[in-house]
């Protein structure tokens, strides 16, 4: 039987969930995780169309790129909104978890689509998407008992990144101290100056961990009294666009050709002129990138919901703008989202064709 929680753990080990960006609700919205799961419904948005879909052909789990709730409720009550969606999912016993911005990050994921959808080449990421709170627990730890006390840490939650675990650092060094009256010392005497060789001992976690894995360290280290410090930090951070070249220099014009042949003509705006060699997208919003794109080098951003200031922006500094608007530039990572869940093993249901743009 496999449950909520742990399709979910199995979906991180292809889909880098730490590192959405902390104003992201990732990973599960709804439900129970220790339901059992036998079929998950993946779509691009909680739509009122997907919800009957799912209520019509029932799911355990429900996938959806976009969050259902993005700003917070304090009621969930039945109605056209966001919490009245939720409401149904709820009463249908439909689990909900969203992956947005951990899967614009991801290999394979939404911006490399894009990317791929319009024959972007060789491209590298740009625009770091800062996570949730991190953290740095570093202790100082004498040689012989630095293995258990990083394994106690890592047991509690330390050491993750990506997908690998028990991720550690260590530096060798010399500690000095002169136990106290009343102290007792695991090495030295009490009054007198010592110096004993230590490890300096460097973990990540989450900030919600630190509790855990502090108490780890200190249960596990020999000393009466550790040493160990606590850092915020912003490290290992993924990436929401992807920067690179195209196989040769087309005219603006016609590389925007491109983009509606792709992506789709209906409402799209293009702005600048001259040639485009090297190319940046964002999928979904992403005027604010603006500057992180003139310095990938690229000659046109392609990305929705640009605003007006932030195209006149682009065009002072020699940027051009192609907006195909909001969902299209998430439609081609749609398919690779569909893949990634089915290829967890479980029955999985395609219902991103259901399209969640509000424009017509």
């Amino acid at each position: 039987m496999t449950t909520v929680g742990a399709f979910l753990g199995r979906l991180g080990t292809a889909l880098p969930l730490e590192k959405a960006a902390g104003w992201d609700p990732s990973v599960l919205q709804l439900g129970d995780p220790s339901a059992r799961v036998d079929r998950v419904g993946v779509c691009h948005e909680v739509t009122e169309d997907v919800v009957a879909a799912v209520e019509a052909d029932p799911v355990d789990l429900l996938v959806t790129y976009h969050p259902l709730l993005f700003r917070p409720v304090n009621q969930v009550i039945a109605g056209r909104s966001p919490a009245g969606r939720a409401h149904r999912l709820i009463r249908a016993a439909v689990a909900l978890a969203t992956v947005h911005t951990a899967f614009d990050a991801a290999p394979g994921g939404t911006a490399d689509a894009l990317a791929a959808a319009l024959g972007v080449l060789e491209t590298t990421g740009f625009g770091p998407l800062v996570p949730a709170g991190r953290c740095k627990v570093v202790a100082f730890v004498p040689p012989e008992a630095v293995d258990a006390v990083a394994s106690s840490m890592s047991d509690a939650g330390a050491g993750v990144i990506g997908n690998y675990s028990a991720c550690s650092y260590r530096s060798e060094g010399l500690g000095t101290f002169v136990p106290g009256r009343g102290a007792r010392p695991t090495a030295g005497a009490v009054g007198e100056a010592n110096a004993e060789a230590e490890i300096r001992l460097e973990m990540v976690c989450a900030a919600t961990a630190v509790d855990s894995v502090v108490a780890a360290l200190v249960a596990t280290h020999p000393y009466e009294e550790p040493a160990f410090d606590v850092y915020d930090v912003r490290s290992n951070l993924g990436f929401v666009g992807r920067v690179g070249a195209l196989t040769k220099p087309v005219l603006l014009a016609d590389f925007a050709s491109v983009c509606a042949r792709e992506l789709g003509s209906g409402g799209m705006r293009v702005s600048g002129e001259g040639e485009v060699r090297r190319v940046a997208v964002v999928a979904g919003s992403g005027g604010q990138f603006i500057a992180p794109a003139v310095a990938a080098g690229a000659d046109v951003l392609v990305t929705g919901d640009v605003g007006h200031h932030s195209v006149v922006e682009a065009l002072d500094r020699g940027l051009a703008v192609i907006d195909p608007g909001h969902a299209p530039t998430e439609r081609p990572g749609m398919a690779s989202l569909v893949a990634a869940i089915a290829a967890t093993g479980v029955e999985t249901l395609d219902h991103t064709g259901i399209d969640p743009t509000p424009w017509r």
